[in-house]
């Protein structure tokens, strides 16, 4: 290791070859970064305009400094081996190979409502999920015992609890391996719901043509689908569309934005299993399109959430 000179930045070098944990700058985004961000952004409304948001840059930058830079060394570039990153699978392709390798079962209502209230924070839900999907990495791999406790696989098989929050460890050990594919799905949707309230927007990588507003009359017939027992279930299907299917689009015929939005869910939802709930064929607005789906989905949750509420 190699001290500045006087008179320079104060700090040090580390070679490569010296390079410890302790040296390296580690943060994820959605978990460290983001709501640092949002806590140092204020909202301010005047009648007829839009929502102005004002942040506070110097604040934010020394909260940054102070929490991640300071007191870390300077690598030097001698040294440093080329690294071809690995693509990541698609999620699409995992889910699919979790099933085939472990039989897989819905979250009981209970388990569902209980992980919310556990999970209330951006970041705890960012954790949540970063957890499960390494889990389900390794299930698409090696398989596993579908009784066995998550908490249990976590903590003796891929022994990664030491850095957990307990309150996350605690909230994810409800349920078992033959509910990972299911748990994904809710913390997954739960995110992109939490990032909603915080006027975050989700959906910033989709593209504009999914993005049409609803007509009153979509949200009045919306509004009544909305009680039925399945509607939670459908809203969980709309958001795995978006998430899977229309970041990527790929097949650009079958999911057209003039295609109508109940067609496209209840194919989607029978490549699962052919019994789709009678009454999403029977409730389900007929004529909202694909091209609503994100504004579909945000009404419906915010609504959702309101009710949960009240």
């Amino acid at each position: 290791m190699e001290k500045h000179p006087p008179g320079e930045e104060s700090g040090y070098t580390v070679s490569p070859a010296d390079l410890t944990e302790m040296h390296v700058i580690h943060y994820e985004y959605e978990r460290d970064l983001l709501p640092l961000i949002l806590s140092n952004c204020q909202y301010s409304m005047e009648c007829g305009q839009e929502t102005l948001m004002e942040y506070d840059l110097p604040n934010i930058q020394q909260q940054i400094f102070t929490r991640f830079l300071q007191g870390k060394p300077l690598i030097t570039l001698n040294g440093i081996p080329t690294v071809v990153n690995r693509q990541d699978r698609i999620y699409e392709i995992i889910l699919m190979d979790v099933k085939g390798k472990v039989p897989q079962e819905p979250l009981q209502a209970l388990t569902q409502h209980n992980l919310v209230k556990e999970l209330q924070s951006y970041s705890d839900v960012c954790e949540a999920l970063s957890t499960v999907e390494l889990a389900l990495g390794f299930l698409a791999m090696t398989g596993g015992e579908p009784r066995v406790q998550l908490g249990t696989y976590l903590e003796e098989v891929l022994q990664m609890t030491d850095n957990m929050a307990p309150h996350v460890f605690k909230a994810l050990s409800r349920c078992s391996l033959k509910h990972c594919v299911a748990l994904w799905q809710r913390l997954s949707s739960l995110k992109s719901e939490t990032l909603l309230r915080l006027k975050g927007d989700p959906f910033k990588d989709i593209s504009e043509e999914y993005k049409h507003p609803l007509q009153e009359e979509h949200k009045t017939r919306l509004t009544s689908f909305l009680t039925k027992p399945s509607a939670g279930a459908v809203l969980l299907e709309i958001h795995e569309i978006l998430l899977l299917v229309l970041k990527n689009p790929k097949d650009t015929h079958t999911f057209r934005p003039d295609s109508g939005l109940k067609e496209t869910v209840v194919s989607y939802m029978k490549r699962k299993d052919p019994d789709v709930p009678p009454e999403v064929d029977e409730f389900f607005p007929e004529d909202i399109l694909l091209s609503q789906c994100i504004e579909m989905w945000k009404f419906s949750a915010l609504l959702r959430r309101e009710r949960n509420q009240s």
